[in-house]
């Protein structure tokens, strides 16, 4: 447990508690009753009433919209099954800034909608509910759906065999068991929308601010860091507060059912009304996921075929030092790095969490893990800055300040793709090897090294994977001369004219392209063939 305590302390808890320290002490004195001061703003409650009110909204449209998805591929077999459901996930991997850049293509000014029929939702709330069910629809299709697929049929139909209706027999046997699986992946949906950054920033524009697009503005363009403090406290007590439930309903859901094979459950539709569920579920597929996305590669190509692409090797006299293309080989750099790093930090903190006289300060640290993902990227950002600013740590000029920030955004995949298969070893192996005189290193080597190898690949792609779209500690971060490409797309977008515009384009589409190129190699190599994370 050291190296990860000191990764995490060092790299996260210290940066996000030197910001806040920052804005809530002048001359050594705690300012304390700031909070209040903030907190009575219009304009910040404002804030606050939009972010809840958008991740309620958001998680609701998104279960609306994903649980007949969920159903089809629990309990449906078809043709194409499998490509349907890397075509689902791709979304979930994608930057958020390359999901708020689809969306613009779409529903923005110039966008498709525009053309045919004269309609813009870039300035509704509209636009940022629907980016969110597109980035959200696979949270819901595969946590559910992964358990939905395991749930034995048979006790439902002898539900129907004793006089019950189809709707009455889903309500009150199948809905109880899917209710822990559901709330699971509600939380989770909230979570990601209610800190959500890159798709407000883009789609949001003046009108719509989030805590985390509010803390972005606080910090990088008012300079106020009492504000952002203040906001970050805020937006941290209500993640601790969602990851609280979320392991509960998670604790629940592993103890509370008996499950079945997933393979034995599903079968091929039978009579109208299931093939046109199964027709309405592609119907969605296609229009709300597939179609943002090839509008996205149609306007990357423009009228003039590649120019946007060729002009991304041009040099650039205005927000790049380098041209932009060279965005695409630093960000493959920087994600390589970060893997590296989160593979190494999470593998060794999976580890401890498995041993069974692991105190309880190993497994509260098991919860403080997820903190990373739901906690301002730009606060850590920003922290960064300010913090890693003096020796030994002074790291602001360095390289590595890139990959140490998205390599904490990629442990906790690491740590959750890596667990259950460290618990699923069974102890007596490796306390065989040490009898037979096997060193703690060499067991671990031979004895859960072999078992645990495609894990650590699938949560190396994982990690890669988030490593190269993250965007909200990166903007603060990344060197002018070496951008990535989240950050070049987001520049680029910030500037009029229809060639920055078609280059953003341009890039957000190499971007999706290397992301699914990841997600592909995580299809075949995933361990749990249920298809859940």
């Amino acid at each position: 447990m050291a190296v990860p305590v000191a990764f995490f302390a060092v790299f996260f808890a210290y940066p996000v508690a030197a910001i806040v320290a920052r804005g809530l002490k002048t001359d050594g004195v705690w300012r304390l009753g700031r909070i209040g001061e903030v907190l009575a703003q219009s304009d910040v409650r404002h804030v606050l009433w939009f972010t809840g009110w958008q991740a309620l909204a958001s998680t609701a449209l998104t279960l609306l919209v994903a649980l007949p998805g969920a159903y089809v591929f629990a309990r449906f077999d078809f043709p194409g099954k499998q490509l349907l459901r890397a075509v689902v996930t791709v979304p979930f991997v994608l930057p958020t800034v390359v999901v708020g850049t689809a969306f613009l293509a779409l529903v923005g000014r110039g966008g498709l909608l525009d053309e045919l029929w004269g309609v813009r939702l870039d300035t509704t709330v509209w636009a940022i509910l629907l980016a969110h069910v597109f980035f959200n629809y696979a949270v819901v299709v595969r946590t559910v759906g992964g358990l939905w697929a395991q749930l034995d049929p048979r006790q439902e139909e002898a539900a129907r065999m004793l006089g019950a209706s189809r709707l009455r027999a889903w309500r009150q046997v199948t809905l109880p068991a899917l209710a822990p699986a559901v709330a699971a992946a509600a939380l989770m949906v909230f979570l990601f929308t209610f800190t959500s950054f890159g798709v407000v920033q883009i789609l949001g524009g003046p009108t719509f601010s989030t805590l985390e697009v509010e803390i972005y503005r606080q910090t990088s363009q008012l300079f106020d860091l009492s504000t952002a403090a203040v906001l970050t406290m805020v937006q941290f007590a209500a993640v601790a507060a969602i990851l609280a439930v979320h392991a509960w309903t998670v604790r629940r859901r592993e103890t509370a059912l008996r499950l079945v094979d997933a393979s034995t459950t599903a079968r091929r539709p039978r009579g109208a009304g299931q093939w046109a569920l199964l027709a309405g579920v592609l119907g969605i597929v296609l229009v709300l996921l597939v179609l943002p996305l090839a509008v996205l590669v149609q306007r990357s190509l423009g009228a003039s075929g590649f120019g946007y692409y060729r002009a991304l090797a041009d040099e650039d006299g205005g927000a790049f030092l380098v041209p932009p293309i060279e965005a695409i080989g630093n960000s493959l750099q920087y994600a390589v790095a970060a893997t590296a790093i989160a593979v190494v930090i999470g593998a060794l903190a999976a580890t401890a969490l498995t041993r069974r006289d692991a105190g309880r300060f190993v497994r509260g640290f098991d919860a403080l893990l997820m903190l990373p993902l739901g906690v301002s990227a730009v606060t850590v950002g920003f922290g960064f800055l300010i913090a890693l600013d003096e020796p030994p740590l002074d790291l602001r000029s360095s390289w590595i300040l890139v990959p140490l920030a998205q390599a904490l955004v990629g442990v906790p995949f690491v740590v959750r793709t890596v667990l259950p298969v460290l618990r699923a070893v069974d102890g007596r192996l490796r306390e065989a090897a040490a009898v037979l005189g096997a060193s703690p290193w060499r067991v671990w080597r031979e004895v859960d090294l072999p078992m645990v190898r495609r894990a650590l690949l699938v949560a190396a792609g994982f990690a890669f994977a988030v490593s190269l779209g993250e965007f909200g500690a990166t903007v603060f971060i990344a060197r002018p001369d070496n951008p990535t490409l989240p950050v070049a797309v987001a520049r680029l977008l910030g500037r009029p004219g229809d060639m920055n515009y078609g280059q953003a384009m341009a890039l957000s589409t190499i971007l999706m392209l290397v992301c699914a190129v990841a997600l592909v190699v995580l299809e075949r190599l995933r361990t749990d063939r249920s298809g859940e994370f």
